[in-house]
């Protein structure tokens, strides 16, 4: 059997290796992805040396079975192991685990071409690349990881081609063309925000920095060492089984305040949170995005302390704000020397109009399939092959991570794994959640009758299995 893994990010990476094999009557596994952050993804093959990881090395191993691969690969002492290392060795580390894979297996081919479409056949499906090449398979993957971030709503069509605005701030020289004393607005308060300060900053940025979002919050940081681990009490469990949101967070809240520390808390709940979530209606799963996901974004995806010491430093000094804000409009001023920007702050009625040197987009994880211009996502959603979350969270998929189709029946042979997974398990973004979820399908896809043999691949001459450089 042919299996196709579309995205070598971190889900396509992992798969692939629970995959690789010896067996000269193994499966065959094709990992399909852009070269440019092959075996890493976005995430980690685009991070630059001021970012750090958010999760302590000991839990960072890609192998479900040895989470402390990680910290091992970079011979950490103990002390070590609790720490939180750069973004880009983790990247070096993905990457270096995949060559291995590729080294000693007998089944695995990469082909570093992003997949543009894909086609239903009789028994199987058609993967259109890049280049013009394609090739059929049994099964197929998609764990295309994050979605391109979306044109900021109120943005104007002069500034949406104007350098001023930077939709990406990873995209090539995005941060790095802005003047060091320039006044920036970023729209987005989460994680990539504090990226983005940590990189200005790291360039000699002595400019003012405003970051807004809907509530104004700032991630919560990480303690330098771990806390004790707490047990949660029989009222918390009850309503965790029963799914009962309202019952949850009213146990929860005195909790909080009692326990030593509200992280252990926090982590606490994360074993049961995918259960928890397929239990929601979907009535109660809305009011959680409306009303309390900005909360507990902050509170379980948390900062770094060397990051977090930097932000509260900048807030301190002045140099950096963070306010509740709407941005309304946004566009080239009249003499097109800056940006006039319309912000209404949360709870005023009347809006504001500031002017700001640069806007840049630092809302972080989109997942938004209805409104994504994902080439292959889009091309999926407009033929019918996705269905997309009803709150934007992916698309919608069975408990054996099939994709459901427009029709609302499982598309036999077409799985999903990622973050596009979050309608149907919220809590799928993270490295532990996304490594146990690759051992499962690989544990599907491996106790799958064999189809017949399928033909070659029929690729455009750029097109060709490589190597791991």
């Amino acid at each position: 059997m042919r299996i196709t893994i579309i995205g070598a990010g971190f889900s396509g990476n992992a798969l692939a290796q629970l995959l690789a094999s010896t067996r000269d009557d193994a499966h065959e596994v094709c990992l399909v992805g852009a070269a440019a952050t092959f075996g890493s993804g976005v995430a980690y093959g685009e991070a630059r040396p001021e970012h750090l990881l958010n999760v302590r090395a000991r839990h960072l191993g890609i192998d479900p079975d040895n989470p402390q691969d990680f910290a091992d690969w970079l011979s950490l002492g103990e002390r070590g192991r609790d720490g939180f290392m750069p973004r880009i060795a983790y990247g070096e580390y993905l990457r270096e685990r995949l060559r291995q894979a590729m080294e000693e297996s007998a089944n695995l081919t990469c082909i570093d071409q992003e997949a543009v479409a894909l086609e239903r056949l009789p028994a199987g499906f058609r993967v259109h690349l890049g280049d013009g090449g394609r090739f059929d398979s049994d099964r197929v993957v998609l764990a295309p990881g994050a979605l391109p971030p979306q044109r900021l709503g109120g943005v104007g069509p002069r500034l949406a081609r104007s350098p001023r605005y930077i939709g990406w701030p990873w995209q090539e020289d995005g941060i790095d063309r802005i003047p060091a004393t320039a006044r920036v607005l970023l729209v987005g308060t989460g994680l990539t925000m504090a990226d983005v300060v940590v990189s200005l900053r790291r360039r000699g940025h002595r400019g003012d920095i405003v970051a807004i979002s809907r509530r104004g919050l700032l991630p919560q940081s990480q303690l330098p060492r771990p806390s004790d681990p707490v047990e949660l009490p029989p009222r918390v469990l009850y309503a965790l089984r029963a799914g009962d949101l309202h019952a949850l967070v009213a146990a929860l809240r005195p909790l909080a305040a009692a326990v030593p520390d509200w992280r252990a808390l926090v982590d606490a709940l994360r074993p049961h949170t995918q259960a928890f979530w397929r239990q929601l209606s979907p009535v109660q799963r809305g009011r959680f995005a409306r009303h309390l996901r900005s909360y507990w974004e902050v509170l379980r995806h948390r900062l770094a302390p060397r990051t977090a010491d930097k932000l509260e430093a900048l807030l301190a000094s002045g140099l950096l704000q963070v306010r509740a804000a709407r941005l309304l409009r946004a566009g080239v001023a009249s003499d097109a020397d800056a940006i006039d920007v319309v912000l209404r702050e949360r709870g005023q009625p009347q809006a504001q109009v500031e002017r700001f040197d640069c806007l840049i987009r630092a809302t972080g994880l989109d997942t938004d399939v209805e409104r994504t211009t994902h080439p292959l996502m889009t091309q999926l959603r407009e033929a019918g092959l996705v269905r997309a979350d009803p709150l934007g969270l992916g698309v919608e998929a069975s408990a054996d991570f099939e994709v459901v189709d427009a029709s609302g029946s499982a598309v036999r042979g077409l799985y999903c794994l990622g973050p596009l997974l979050r309608g149907r398990l919220w809590e799928i973004t993270a490295v532990p959640e996304l490594r146990a979820a690759a051992a499962v399908l690989a544990a599907r896809l491996l106790s799958e009758p064999r189809p017949g043999a399928l033909a070659a691949p029929q690729v455009a001459p750029a097109t060709r299995p490589v190597r791991m450089r």
